[in-house]
């Protein structure tokens, strides 16, 4: 058994995997973090055959531990806590104060041995609607201020990889990005510092129809405007993680906050 980093080779084993366990992940995800954090996304191999994968990324001051997958035949004998370990070293020797993760209920414990702390719920919200054109002002700068003012710290690589494969609305107080996954849509990254410019994003955005496209996104639950604003949009909570910390508390402002940029790999 040995630990070796993640090659191109991988995604596709890793995408068809994820698939058998529901999760929302593509080949340009995996893609993004090998060349953004190429260290902290790691592989383990029984033999020359994978059997467990780890995902992370380090930002300017904070890291994030993404996706966690263990084959189901090779889980209990503590590949995960392995790779876990590894991915934790790994972005601690790149300099970061504050490592962020979500985890199910089943897996919280591994992270809680390993000092993680619970700080919010994180609650998958899902609808029906129609994609509107939204606003077109953009500022790249502004984007990453707005981000900055929810998580504490600047995340330009996940800002730009995200806005480069969706489209973005932009206001004074707020931004959304809205991100194509095959016939269905996410919303996120989205941050507001006002609750107005929040629902004004999603007003002109989104239409709700239930005919419509499938749309969901992963919203903290300490953000009590965001979750009034979708179940009035005729949004419902589908599923719910645990948002996790290790490390110097963070900046951390849910209110800020109004959709992660990723499904639970980037923050």
């Amino acid at each position: 058994m040995v630990i070796v980093l993640f090659c191109n080779e991988d995604i596709c084993e890793f995408v068809s995997l994820a698939a058998n366990e529901d999760w929302i992940s593509e080949a340009w995800e995996l893609d993004f973090l090998r060349q953004t954090f190429p260290s902290g996304c790691l592989v383990c191999r029984n033999k020359g055959v994978p059997v467990a994968f780890l995902t992370s990324i380090r930002y300017q001051k904070s890291g994030w531990v993404g996706n966690l997958l263990v084959r189901k035949e090779w889980r209990g004998k503590g590949l995960g806590p392995s790779l876990l370990a590894r991915a934790l070293g790994v972005l601690e020797e790149a300099g970061t104060q504050t490592i962020w993760l979500t985890a199910s209920e089943a897996g919280r414990p591994i992270y809680e041995r390993r000092k993680f702390t619970a700080i919010d719920t994180i609650n998958r919200w899902e609808g029906c609607g129609r994609i509107e054109n939204g606003f077109s002002n953009n500022s790249f700068k502004k984007i990453i201020e707005l981000d900055e003012a929810g998580w504490g710290d600047q995340r330009k690589a996940l800002l730009r990889a995200t806005i480069n494969r969706g489209s973005v609305s932009l206001r004074p107080e707020g931004f959304m990005v809205r991100q194509r996954w095959g016939s269905a849509i996410q919303l996120g990254p989205w941050g507001s510092t006002n609750p107005e410019a929040a629902a004004e994003l999603l007003m002109h955005s989104i239409m709700p129809a239930e005919n419509g496209a499938r749309i969901f996104l992963d919203v903290p639950s300490k953000n009590q405007h965001a979750s009034a604003l979708l179940r009035s949009a005729g949004f419902s909570i589908r599923s719910s993680t645990t948002l996790l910390y290790r490390g110097e508390k963070p900046d951390y402002a849910p209110a800020k906050i109004y959709a992660l940029a990723s499904m639970g790999s980037m923050g």
